[in-house]
């Protein structure tokens, strides 16, 4: 597994992050075996949001680091805000009491990351900063980034916001890569030159903040994994054959695709599969030739003009 520097020069972390939206059934023992195989295959960044398995997944976890206290040190936690049933809040109020929330959940003192979940309609940017800065001065958020922002919405928030913003966890896979065909169809009237999100792989690199692909092995919204799918027969029989070029699977290869991106990319993968886990970590030790990316890129459907 390869290392990076996304919130502190002082504390690399892996260069693939571990979501953790699918642990709400584990048990507490469960989901301690799962943290220390995760560990030992160099995952060190785990990835919450209070949302997730109805806020669920952060008592598990935080029932995790209990039964194993030492395990803490071992790890950086992001957990992300800012969704309600029926509406998105950004209040200071509700972003406050959120990551406290968070922390007496996971039972820590601190949060690594604290991501804004998805863009509050009504958000007034100078409340954000409010509950921003109440949570780095007490101590109880070290950094703070976005997930699902434009290049806009974030320039927006970094206007009012003290702390660099310094994640945003977008959509992205190989199928799901609008956001990389835009830049190759500048100024042309096709479908792949519609641009969603205001050019953000450059306005991320530009600004040095990280880009965290979440489901990176998905197709559609969240219609399941394109691996095995019948619906790409095509892409599949080139990642097996890239796969087997470079020693890892197919697994590893839709990874290595994403990492291969010249901007820093930190896929979030939500695995609990043991061996899976350890396929992708050996995914973040190679290197995809130039040839063999576009290769994957024109099989998945993407035109070059």
């Amino acid at each position: 597994m390869k290392y990076i520097n996304t919130f502190s020069p002082d504390r690399p972390v892996s260069q693939v992050a571990l979501g953790c939206m699918r642990i709400s059934s584990m048990t507490a023992a469960e989901c301690e075996d799962y943290i220390v195989h995760a560990l030992d295959c160099g995952y060190n960044y785990f990835d919450h949001a209070d949302i997730y398995g109805g806020g669920k997944c952060e008592e598990v976890f935080g029932a995790a680091l209990a039964r194993n206290p030492s395990l803490r040190e071992k790890m950086v936690i992001q957990t992300k805000c800012g969704i309600r049933p029926g509406r998105y809040d950004f209040s200071r109020e509700h972003i406050i009491a959120s990551a406290e929330k968070s922390l007496s959940k996971l039972g820590i003192e601190t949060l690594d990351v604290l991501l804004l979940h998805r863009p509050d309609l009504l958000m007034e940017p100078e409340e954000v900063a409010e509950a921003f800065e109440h949570l780095y001065t007490s101590g109880k958020v070290r950094a703070f980034g976005v997930s699902n922002h434009s290049a806009l919405q974030i320039e927006l928030l970094q206007k009012y916001v003290r702390q660099p913003l310094v994640i945003n966890q977008m959509q992205l896979s190989i199928t799901n890569a609008a956001m990389v065909a835009s830049g190759a169809n500048v100024n042309l009237a096709n479908a792949d030159g519609i641009n969603y999100d205001g050019y953000l792989r450059d306005y991320c690199r530009l600004h040095n903040i990280t880009v965290q692909p979440w489901s990176p092995l998905q197709h559609g919204f969240i219609s399941g994994t394109f691996l095995g799918s019948p619906d790409y027969p095509e892409l599949n029989a080139k990642l097996r054959e890239m796969g087997e070029k470079y020693g890892v699977s197919d697994t590893g290869i839709a990874i290595a695709w994403l990492l291969r991106l010249p901007e820093q990319m930190q896929p979030v993968v939500g695995s609990t599969n043991a061996s899976r886990l350890e396929e992708i970590a050996r995914a973040a030790d190679i290197t995809i030739s130039r040839e063999d990316w576009y290769d994957i890129y024109r099989t998945a459907g993407y035109k070059l003009p």
